[in-house]
């Protein structure tokens, strides 16, 4: 995966959207709960709650059911309790995966995660096995046809932003995990075209899979995705672009 958009356009064109949205808004509504029940349902003094609530309105997700999460988690009404967990493993050609998980049973979660990886050619790791590989950081992709690199660098950076870069025709704004709120409300308050956002895991480094190895990745990436607990996803493979089309239109 050479880079962050690239993967986002391909789960997006990957699978039935309706069914994609619903598991979407089941994922969010747990992030929601668990960031509420931690840290209290006011996302004016909630940064992470205010984060989730962004992501939760790029998805579309009806405001009755952000106040219903956010309630869940602040004990207003009854909810399940969730558990945060990171698993981390191994994929084809030995790349490093990692993900984020929310779920109502670790043991549950442990053994169908382990079956995914055993379809396709990888296995779990120890807890910090590949976490060091990885940096969180906040990502926010802008649309390059209607704004320049350059101009978006000079507002970003001034914001806070880490790093600015182009893939295609979006732009990419890199931050801290501290100053991702920071800069996004900035970014919005310049009227800024503002195609996506979140706060996710980026390799340090890649390593390069051929062709077999990497479609392999893919497939695992994608059920990895789609898996009910699984918030977020990263691998720190690099995959040529003509397989990962390949894979989107297969």
């Amino acid at each position: 995966m050479s880079g962050h958009n690239k993967w986002a356009n391909i789960k997006q064109r990957k699978g039935a959207q309706d069914a994609r949205r619903s598991n979407l808004f089941s994922k969010i509504a747990k992030e929601i709960i668990i960031i509420a029940r931690k840290s209290g349902g006011n996302p004016d003094t909630n940064a992470a709650l205010r984060a989730i609530i962004e992501k939760a309105k790029q998805a579309n997700m009806p405001r009755d059911n952000i106040e219903k999460n956010i309630k869940k988690g602040t004990g207003e009404i009854e909810g399940v309790v969730y558990e945060e967990l990171t698993y981390e493993g191994y994929g084809p050609g030995g790349v490093a995966v990692i993900m984020d998980v929310t779920t109502d049973s670790k043991n549950r979660s442990a053994a169908e995660i382990r079956k995914i990886f055993s379809r396709h050619a990888g296995n779990l790791g120890e807890s910090g096995s590949v976490a060091w590989m990885f940096d969180k950081k906040g990502v926010i992709s802008i649309d390059g046809k209607n704004h320049t690199e350059d101009e978006i660098m000079e507002i970003a950076l001034d914001l806070g932003a880490d790093d600015v870069k182009t893939e295609e025709d979006v732009i990419e704004v890199y931050t801290s995990v501290d100053s991702y709120m920071k800069t996004l409300d900035g970014l919005k308050a310049k009227n800024i075209n503002i195609l996506s956002s979140e706060i996710t895991r980026i390799p340090q480094n890649t390593v390069h899979l051929e062709k077999d190895k990497a479609l392999t990745l893919l497939k695992l990436m994608d059920e990895l995705e789609t898996h009910d607990d699984v918030q977020n996803v990263a691998s720190n493979a690099d995959v040529d672009d003509s397989v990962m089309d390949e894979f989107a239109n297969s």
